[in-house]
């Protein structure tokens, strides 16, 4: 019989974790059986996520009647929703937590998207958050935005698991990963136990590529000569990959600092690279690309049910981070010799990312309040 590739993964040092949450998933034991075939050891949520399932569906009509016994606030009874969602998935999760003592087995909850330029609200709101689920697996999603950033930093010294999202740029996954060893130190300072902090840093990969093949397409309608055309056309679909082995590469050398080594051996864990966005959106590309292609220690990928599925059936699996990192040095100056620029990209794409999830968390706020006004069953 074949090897999975899902377990294969493991062998690689890379965790597989959904990106995906839904109340059948848990209730139907589809959860529990992904954790015990040993193929999931984590989940991802966020505003998009539950807007699909919650808004969406008919799966959560008990949960919104007893939300609508204690309030009337529809972003009060998502909370109360989506907190359920957490907790039991947690307890779905806590098996992998305690076997591999506390690296992995999480999953996550995002604040507001509408507080990702507010730091102090950003931190109480997590501070609630932590307290509402209340479970040791739980990583609360703080957005990688320069108010962000030192959200997170403060969360992580007080101990609290926190995954920072949308992270497109290689700049700003090097001031995260700095921001979590500063924290980690200060906590050692003042001899405070590090040994059960976790955090990754959601890399964003895909979305690249799409913004930056917008771009090379354009470039390529107007080149002047078939060389040219040619060189821009044989540029798409590599941006994203090459992005992202560098940023593998940042965290390899502040992670292999005799700084870092310190701390750990004090137990500290390092902040893993989560790999987000891995679904394929362009369908000339090999559906499993953004996995085959970054796989290397102490790294989480996190696939939609579609891409996990895909990959358990046909991935190829190989430490493929590592490969060529010259030849992805070469694809970053070659995009910047055409006139892509990266920082105008990644830029842009915090930006947009920011407004999507607030567009999805204010579409899924006011289908709960069309529920609460016109009751569950309408």
């Amino acid at each position: 019989m074949a090897t999975n590739p899902l377990h294969q993964l493991a062998a690689q040092g890379q965790s597989a974790w959904l990106d995906y949450i839904r109340r059948d998933l848990i209730e139907s034991g589809g959860l529990a059986k992904l954790v015990a075939d040993g193929e999931l050891r984590g989940i991802t949520s966020n505003p998009s996520i539950f807007e699909k399932a919650i808004a969406g569906s008919r799966e959560y009509d008990s949960l919104l009647e007893a939300a609508l016994r204690e309030t009337r606030d529809p972003v009060a009874v998502y909370e109360r929703l989506a907190v359920r969602d957490i907790q039991d998935a947690a307890d779905a999760l806590r098996p992998v937590y305690d076997e591999t003592g506390g690296r992995d087995g999480f999953v996550s909850l995002e604040v507001s998207p509408h507080l990702a330029h507010d730091t102090a609200k950003t931190v109480a709101e997590a501070r609630r958050l932590w307290g509402a689920v209340d479970k040791p697996n739980l990583m609360i999603k703080v957005p990688g935005t320069p108010a962000g950033v030192p959200a997170f930093a403060q969360l992580i010294g007080e101990g609290i698991n926190v995954n920072v999202t949308l992270l497109f740029s290689r700049e700003a996954h090097w001031r995260v990963a700095e921001a979590y060893i500063e924290a980690i130190e200060r906590r050692a300072a003042n001899h405070r136990d590090f040994g059960r902090i976790a955090s990754v840093a959601s890399f964003f990969v895909s979305r690249i590529d799409t913004a930056v093949d917008k771009q090379l397409a354009a470039r390529a309608a107007l080149a002047f000569s078939d060389p040219e055309r040619m060189q821009l056309v044989g540029l798409m679909g590599r941006a994203a990959i090459a992005n992202a082995k560098l940023a593998y590469q940042t965290y390899l050398e502040l992670f292999g600092t005799s700084r870092w080594k310190s701390l750990a051996a004090q137990g500290a864990q390092p902040q893993r690279v989560l790999w987000a966005s891995t679904s394929t959106k362009n369908p000339e590309y090999r559906d499993v690309v953004y996995v085959e292609e970054l796989i290397g220690r102490d790294t989480v990928n996190t696939l939609p049910p579609a891409t996990l599925d895909a990959f358990r059936d046909h991935g190829r699996v190989r430490p493929s981070l590592t490969e060529d990192v010259a030849g992805a040095r070469r694809v970053m100056g070659d995009l910047a010799a055409v006139g892509i620029s990266m920082d105008e990209v990644t830029a842009r794409l915090l930006d947009e990312g920011v407004q999507l999830f607030a567009d999805a968390y204010d579409k899924l706020i006011a289908a709960i309040g069309e529920r609460v006004r016109s009751g569950v069953a309408a």
